[in-house]
């Protein structure tokens, strides 16, 4: 039956077959190539990966371990930028649905900007902010922004009028309407539309790491790449899998605590 749940016990085990089906499927993958080539490292074994990680990990002569200094760059450019992007949004999307001047006056030039894929727009971001944090944080937060924007603005285009007749007949202003109501009855799908603008985020970001970056996921990825040394490339693949799923966990914790009422628990 479409959409009938399950048990949480086999829930878990779907998962945990999925994850063993995927760990299975790169030992093979690997011991095939490896028997090809005893000496690949586009494939790496465990025993390469382990020894990948354990080098990233590694202090230098300053005492300094790559893989921290990356995630520190990385990791700081990336929440500055989802910052200014989500609150940006917020403050955009509430206002052009909640006002209908303000909402003609922006929605088409914040509908033009999502369209532009930030990637295509590197070449701008570099003459306009440079190559220093404000590059990459721009780049960020326009990756975010516009389509975030647009989000929150059907949002609360389509939020439900009798509320709002309701709160006026309450007392509330236009602006506790549109901060203490609207906000606070689209602030789940807020939250899920954050999520999944996470990944778009660090493809921008990484993009602009690999470009001009000389610390970073992108700029480190960038360069083991032409080492072929893959096996820290993997490393740091799977340290931004895991930030990521920590980020959608964490976003999915807040989204359960703030609206106890929302019944959106099946989303992705």
């Amino acid at each position: 039956m479409i959409r009938r749940p399950i048990a949480a016990r086999r829930a878990a085990l779907l998962v945990a077959l999925s994850v063993v089906a995927l760990v299975a499927g790169y030992t093979w993958l690997s011991a095939r190539q490896h028997a090809v080539n005893p000496n690949d490292t586009t494939i790496p074994s465990w025993s390469q990966l382990a020894d990948g990680a354990g080098r990233v990990l590694e202090p230098n002569l300053r005492g300094e371990r790559m893989l921290l200094m990356d995630m520190q760059a990385t990791f700081g450019r990336l929440f500055m930028g989802l910052a200014i992007g989500v609150v940006g949004a917020l403050l955009l999307g509430l206002h052009m649905g909640a006002f209908t001047g303000f909402g003609w006056l922006l929605t088409a030039p914040i509908s033009l900007a999502a369209l532009v894929p930030p990637t295509a727009a590197l070449a701008v971001f570099f003459v306009v902010f440079g190559l220093e944090l404000k590059m990459y944080v721009a780049m960020v937060a326009f990756a975010v922004l516009p389509v975030l924007a647009q989000t929150v603005h059907l949002l609360v285009r389509d939020w439900p009028e009798e509320l709002q007749f309701k709160a006026y007949t309450l007392g509330a202003s236009s602006m506790e309407v549109v901060w203490n109501r609207m906000l606070r009855t689209i602030l789940p799908q807020v939250l899920d539309a954050v999520r999944l603008q996470i990944g778009p985020a660090l493809v921008a970001l990484l993009a602009a790491e690999m470009l001009v970056a000389d610390v970073g996921f992108g700029y480190q990825i960038r360069l083991q790449q032409r080492r072929l040394d893959m096996a820290v490339v993997y490393t740091y693949l799977a340290v931004l899998a895991a930030f990521a799923s920590a980020a959608n966990w964490g976003l999915r914790a807040l989204q359960r605590k703030l609206c106890r009422w929302y019944a959106g628990e099946g989303t992705a």
